[in-house]
């Protein structure tokens, strides 16, 4: 095969893996496997002197473990083409998570639906950091909303942006560092020192993803309101990134995100995004989950085109 084969099949193997599968409870998953890793070495490192140091150290190394052995992997699998190909779209597979975001946001809504508030509070706990248990109904739409348009950023497009940059090993060695930002990237008591350079370095990672992620948005909604959201409103998120693709699709639906809410048991008061508050609806969820989808089709076709014209021009 040449070269620039080797990266788009196992890239399309692995989309459409992701496509028709998500993420299933019965399949084993890495995510796990970096989650467990996390907790082990939080467990014995965050205590006591130096948790600065400690937190960096452990985050840069479990980055650099799992590039590496990713690598290696792939490296001594090339001389069977078909066994790279396989174990390149499973890595793929495993660094997207589109279907699977769509899949756990639409169970919010379906939790909503058919068995009440609570059941869809209880359903958004499951995706979202904020307490949920004082939520309305128009609150829990307006999360879902956000966690799609935060997520298709850092779930979706960061991963696919880093394939193309150095493949499967750069793919999942960002889901460590996305991973360690989830788990320990928390401003509390707890994690403040220790995971402090996980939550910079997830935001160095994301600064590109986010505005590219934004950039599609708009161009396949052909919204000049949410071209003008993102220049608007982008930066007045709480974090650096999540803002840009947050600002777009409130541009594009033409409603408000932000505000107040509670986090491990403290109010913080988020700045709103957007000026128009209306109510969300089904249908503004069935939008976004059609433009999520398209994004990262849409970004999945520049990359084989960009590998095209690099490897032939």
């Amino acid at each position: 095969m040449t070269p620039e084969q080797l990266i788009i099949i196992p890239l399309l193997i692995g989309f459409l893996l992701d496509t028709l599968l998500g993420d299933p409870i019965w399949l084993p998953h890495p995510i796990r496997l970096f989650g467990n890793s996390i907790d082990f070495f939080t467990e014995k490192l965050n205590s006591g002197r130096y948790r600065r140091t400690k937190g960096a150290v452990m985050a840069i190394g479990l980055i650099a473990v799992t590039f590496s052995s990713v690598w290696w992997l792939l490296h001594f699998s090339k001389s069977v083409e078909q066994l790279y190909i396989g174990l390149a779209g499973l890595g793929v597979f495993y660094g997207l998570a589109n279907r699977s975001l769509i899949s756990e946001a639409y169970k919010v809504i379906l939790a909503l639906e058919t068995r009440g508030l609570q059941a869809g509070r209880e359903q958004l706990s499951y995706i979202v950091g904020r307490e949920t248990k004082n939520l309305n109904n128009q609150q829990i739409r307006t999360a879902v909303l956000e966690t799609l348009a935060e997520n298709l950023s850092d779930g979706v497009i960061a991963p696919l942006f880093f394939y193309a940059l150095g493949g499967v090993p750069a793919m999942l060695a960002y889901k460590m560092a996305n991973t360690l930002d989830s788990m320990i990237g928390y401003k509390n008591d707890r994690f403040h020192q220790f995971g402090w350079f996980a939550a910079r370095f997830d935001d160095l990672l994301n600064f590109v993803p986010a505005r590219i992620t934004a950039l599609l948005m708009v161009v396949l909604s052909f919204s000049w309101r949410g071209l003008v959201y993102i220049f608007r409103y982008g930066r007045k998120h709480s974090s650096p990134n999540a803002g840009y693709p947050e600002a777009v699709l409130s541009g594009i639906l033409n409603c408000r995100f932000g505000g107040p809410n509670v986090y491990h048991g403290t109010l913080v008061e988020k700045p709103y995004i957007g000026k128009h508050i209306r109510k969300i609806t089904n249908h503004d969820f069935y939008k976004t989950c059609v433009l999520n989808f398209f994004t990262c089709l849409v970004m999945i076709g520049l990359i084989c085109v960009a590998v095209i014209f690099f490897h032939q021009g």
